[in-house]
């Protein structure tokens, strides 16, 4: 299989180049560079140490990680998180502690996010009057019904 290369840089010793945990693996794990604690319903800006040069045509996106979500109720907050090809600062992940009731602790080297990079097409809006009709229409949230 084909890999797409990524430039990536430490901006500190610390940081945790991603790699893929399994073969074919659609996400690499991102992990914390600083100690960050999290009260119940807090979030926080936690730093990874890391700077990538996704190329032109492609994004990156931060996604939760599935154990720290159902274990923890630590999530990201703005998911996923887009990553644009032309951005080059420190790549961050805004982490939200769920939990009503106990405090999270994130230790640096600890996997608090995945990225996931995907090829993105740039459109062109073409303004017409009326759009095509659909079976579904303008039918929204809960439309196919509850099964």
């Amino acid at each position: 299989m084909d890999s797409l290369q990524i430039d990536i840089t430490k901006l500190c010793d610390d940081a945790v180049v991603p790699g893929y945990a399994y073969p074919g693996d659609a996400g690499v794990d991102l992990c914390a560079v600083e100690a960050v604690t999290l009260a119940p319903f807090e979030r926080a800006l936690v730093p990874t140490g890391l700077a990538i040069a996704i190329p032109e045509g492609y994004a990156g996106f931060v996604q939760p990680r599935s154990g720290l979500a159902i274990k923890q109720g630590v999530t990201v907050l703005n998911t996923p998180g887009l990553i644009d090809s032309h951005y080059r600062g420190e790549l961050k992940v805004a982490l939200i502690n769920l939990d009503a009731n106990s405090t999270f602790e994130v230790h640096p080297g600890d996997r608090i996010a995945q990225l996931v990079i995907q090829k993105v097409e740039n459109v062109s809006w073409h303004l017409v009057e009326k759009l095509d009709e659909t079976e579904r229409g303008t039918g929204g949230f809960g439309s196919s019904g509850v099964q």
